[in-house]
C-alpha cells in the first residue's frame, strides 16, 4: 500500500512549487498566508518533507485549490475549469488555466477604490511577458515612461521586466484578462494580410 501512495506523495512537492512560482509568491509571503515555516514551506517543496494534511490544508486555502488538486487525483475527463477566486493587493483573480508552465490566463478584477484602496501607481518588475485585453471598465496602465488609459476591446503587450503597474481609471472598476509567460512566451496574434477581404 504505501509503495502505492510513494509516486503521488513525491509529485506534490514539485506541485507545490509550480503552484507558488505561477501565483508569483515568495516563500515568506505563503508562510505569513498559513502559519507554516519557510524552512518547512522550501523542504516540502523539495520533497525532502513528506506531506500531511496538517501541511496541505492551509496551502489549500492560500491556492484556492482543493486537496485532490494538490495531490493528483485521477483525471475525471472533465475538462472544465474549477474557477477559484483568490485576492491579491486588492485584486480579485481568477485562474482561467490551471496546468503548471507555459502560459498562464487570469480573469482580474480591480475595484474602483484601487488595489488596497490605492490608485497610487507602484510599478514593479518581473521576469515574463504580459498579454491584457480590458472587458469592462477601464484600465490604466503605467507602463515604464507611459500612462494609457485602455478602454473595453483594447489590448497591451509588453516584457515584464519593464516597470508596470494596473489600476481602475476614472474611478469604475475594471476587468480584464491577462495572459502571462514566465518565460517569455508571447501572444500571437494573427493579422490578415493588407488587401484580404475579411
Amino acid at each position: 500500500m504505501e509503495e502505492d501512495v510513494s509516486p503521488t506523495l513525491a509529485a506534490v512537492g514539485p506541485r507545490l512549487r509550480a503552484l507558488r512560482l505561477r501565483r508569483d509568491i515568495t516563500l515568506t509571503d505563503l508562510s505569513a498566508q498559513t502559519g507554516v515555516s519557510v524552512s518547512t514551506l522550501s523542504r516540502l517543496e523539495s520533497g525532502d518533507r513528506k506531506p500531511t494534511l496538517e501541511l496541505l490544508l492551509p496551502l489549500a486555502r492560500a491556492y484556492g485549490v482543493t486537496l485532490d488538486e494538490l495531490v493528483d487525483a485521477p483525471p475525471t475527463g472533465d475538462p472544465r475549469v474549477h474557477l477559484r477566486p483568490m485576492t491579491r493587493q486588492g485584486m480579485t483573480m481568477i485562474p482561467l488555466t490551471q496546468r503548471a508552465g507555459g502560459i498562464q490566463a487570469y480573469k482580474l478584477i480591480i475595484p474602483a477604490e484601487g488595489r488596497g484602496g490605492n490608485n497610487d501607481p507602484d510599478p514593479r518588475t518581473h521576469e515574463g511577458y504580459e498579454w491584457v485585453y480590458v472587458l469592462n471598465g477601464r484600465l490604466r496602465l503605467v507602463l515604464g515612461e507611459h500612462d494609457l488609459t485602455l478602454a473595453p476591446g483594447e489590448a497591451a503587450e509588453f516584457d515584464t521586466r519593464v516597470p508596470h503597474w494596473f489600476g481602475p481609471a476614472c474611478g469604475e472598476a475594471v476587468e480584464f484578462l491577462s495572459l502571462f509567460g514566465r518565460e517569455g512566451q508571447r501572444a500571437h496574434l494573427r493579422a490578415r494580410p493588407s488587401g484580404t477581404a475579411a
